[in-house]
């Protein structure tokens, strides 16, 4: 069965919290090229922004899902394509594991689960937000991450693992140990991407490459180059 993120080489992910940068308007970010555009964000991410992220950017035929780090978070709109909800398989707070996604489905009876998924993550960067939030131990060797890896797959049968380095360029050892781990589930990986040989570099190991604050941060034309870098390094898997 043919699942939304199997052709995906490169998400954008647009953070509600942030702006994009001066002159530029999702209309422009829509024509990047990417697969697929995520809207979610760690900190700061209000309903109201939340909504006014996907309103901007549901008029385009860009695939769009929403990544709701909390209940308050989910917005239901047509141009919706799904949901991914994070699964913090490394999260020293079990709330990140279970708990807030328990309470999305205490409070809401509108759940469609035909478009919702979720992600195991294993953050690894302890600098970041998210493993502050999520009190993540990133102490993490390539063996325990490939462990991590299997866990989301065979255990909890996870189709999307996601090693998320938040901010900062992780390491291609670590990424390709989580990659051989698995057999079928899809491996994102997020963090640091910001030019043609970052993007290029992880995508020779991921199977879908995440990009984020580079919109808010140097515009459409940077993010450009890193669709390109993923989309050359899986034409280079395929070729060989």
């Amino acid at each position: 069965m043919q699942r939304p993120w199997d052709d995906w080489d490169h998400v954008l992910k647009v953070d509600p919290d942030k702006e994009l940068v001066d002159g530029e308007t999702y209309a422009d970010v829509v024509t990047c090229g990417t697969d697929a555009i995520e809207v979610g964000g760690t900190t700061g991410v209000t309903e109201e922004k939340m909504a006014d992220v996907v309103e901007a950017c549901a008029e385009y035929d860009v695939p769009l899902y929403v990544e709701p780090s909390n209940p308050a978070n989910v917005v239901y709109r047509g141009g919706v394509d799904g949901y991914l909800v994070p699964v913090v398989l490394n999260a020293g707070d079990i709330a990140w594991v279970t708990g807030v996604q328990k309470e999305w489905v205490r409070i809401d009876d509108d759940i469609d689960w035909g478009r919702t998924f979720t992600e195991g993550y294993v953050v690894l960067n302890p600098e970041s937000a998210a493993a502050t939030l999520t009190q993540s131990d990133c102490d993490l060797d390539p063996a325990d991450v490939a462990a991590y890896a299997e866990v989301g797959e065979q255990m909890l049968g996870q189709e999307i693992l996601y090693t998320e380095y938040s901010g900062t360029f992780g390491d291609p050892d670590v990424v390709a140990a989580a990659a051989d781990a698995l057999e079928e589930a899809t491996l994102f990986y997020g963090g640091g991407i910001h030019d043609y040989e970052s993007a290029n570099t992880m995508a020779e190991h991921a199977d879908t490459v995440i990009v984020g604050d580079l919109v808010h941060e140097a515009g459409v034309d940077a993010v450009t180059e890193t669709v390109e870098g993923a989309k050359d390094a899986t034409a280079a898997t395929i070729s060989e």
